[in-house]
């Protein structure tokens, strides 16, 4: 069938463009699941460390395995000399996702063997990725602020590292349980835009850092990863519980988009809601800081009266980065943070079995026409 013949499916919506191991949502059980687990199951009982051997093997680690994946990850958090001073000459007030997206490029131009693109290479690559991204957010994060380079720490799990290399302390492991299940949730969605992207990108052939740039590129939108800084944003706005239900049916009926709800792929809501928001509400007990969820609360049913559309996963986990005492700018780069593992899972399953990915696009243009000379055009 040719391009002029075949039906249009805007956004690609429908359209099943591969085959993946890696995650589905299952509407009959409406729930993501990352090899089969169920993605609820795993943010409970597993760390971000075992979820992202999973995503990248196919099976939960076993101690042993464990144990030495997280050791080689612990030994590759630190930065070059050349990237720390490439960071610390970012504008201060660029965003995060620039800051992050410019160092995982420069990280690509470090690496000593360019041109090996097997999967063993690949993997170790991945295993750097999720070592160093948290270690880069760190440096820009004080950097803004006039503060040193905090050097990452061996001794702690990615959640806890985190903290120590943005703030220079480990808060309590309330906050940080509630930070590793966070990432566990955001690991892996399927062919969402950023991954899609990402496989666009190496499925030319293209290296995994450029891949991985191109999905933070993806991420940045409002539309996708920076929903939670929007939502942390619509929350700040309204500011009071008592103010919340007329905020809402002022924007449906002004037809305003609001942030934080809806899903392309979850028809009868977001399967990993529940998990973030019991440990948003964790976070609200723990800080004190109870109204956020407040407003949140009659956001979703006013939202669900009005219009009968759930939260995604970006609703309760603004609130929660915001409890946590994180800047609200680098809520998506900690989506990057997580995702990461997805990405470079979604590169490693392109490249095995990679066919350029070309689609068509449907002409609705002038017919052919003849150039006139200048002279003679009215």
């Amino acid at each position: 069938m040719s391009a002029e013949d075949s039906t249009i499916h805007r956004g690609l919506e429908g359209v099943v463009v591969d085959t993946t191991r890696i995650s589905k949502v299952m509407p009959e059980i409406n729930a993501l699941v990352y090899h089969g687990y169920p993605v609820q199951e795993l943010a409970e009982q597993c760390s971000f460390e075992e979820v992202a051997w999973l995503i990248w093997h196919g099976e939960l680690p076993n101690a042993k395995q464990l144990a030495e994946f997280t050791a080689a990850e612990r030994s590759q958090r630190g930065m070059s000399a050349s990237l720390l001073d490439v960071m610390r000459k970012f504008p201060r007030a660029a965003h995060p996702m620039d800051a992050l997206r410019t160092a995982v490029s420069f990280l690509g131009m470090e690496d000593r063997e360019p041109e090996k693109e097997d999967a063993t290479t690949n993997l170790r690559r991945s295993v750097a990725l999720l070592a160093k991204i948290p270690t880069m957010m760190g440096a820009f994060y004080r950097f803004r602020q006039g503060q040193e380079f905090i050097a990452p720490r061996a001794d702690l799990s990615i959640a806890g590292n985190f903290f120590h290399v943005c703030f220079g302390k480990v808060p309590a492991p309330e906050v940080v349980k509630a930070f590793d299940v966070s990432l566990v949730l955001y690991a892996e969605h399927g062919f969402n835009a950023s991954t899609f992207t990402t496989r666009v990108v190496v499925s030319s052939l293209s290296d995994i850092y450029s891949g991985v740039t191109a999905g933070i590129a993806s991420l940045k939108g409002p539309l996708h990863g920076g929903a939670n800084e929007a939502v942390m944003k619509m929350l700040l706005e309204i500011g009071e519980p008592a103010r919340a239900r007329e905020w809402m049916l002022t924007a449906l009926r002004e037809k305003r988009k609001v942030m934080g709800f809806g899903h392309r792929v979850y028809k009868h809501g977001d399967s990993r809601v529940p998990t973030m928001k019991k440990y948003a509400r964790k976070m609200a007990e723990f800080t004190g800081q109870t109204k956020w969820l407040d407003i949140a609360d009659i956001l979703e049913a006013t939202m669900q009266e009005q219009k009968g559309i759930c939260p995604n996963l970006d609703f309760p986990s603004g609130p929660a980065y915001y409890m946590m005492g994180v800047a609200i700018d680098f809520y998506t780069p900690i989506f990057v943070m997580a995702r990461i593992t997805g990405w470079t899972a979604h590169i490693m399953e392109q490249l095995a079995d990679n066919r350029l990915i070309r689609p068509l696009s449907q002409y609705i243009g002038h017919g052919e026409r003849r150039v006139v000379p200048v002279s003679g055009r009215s």
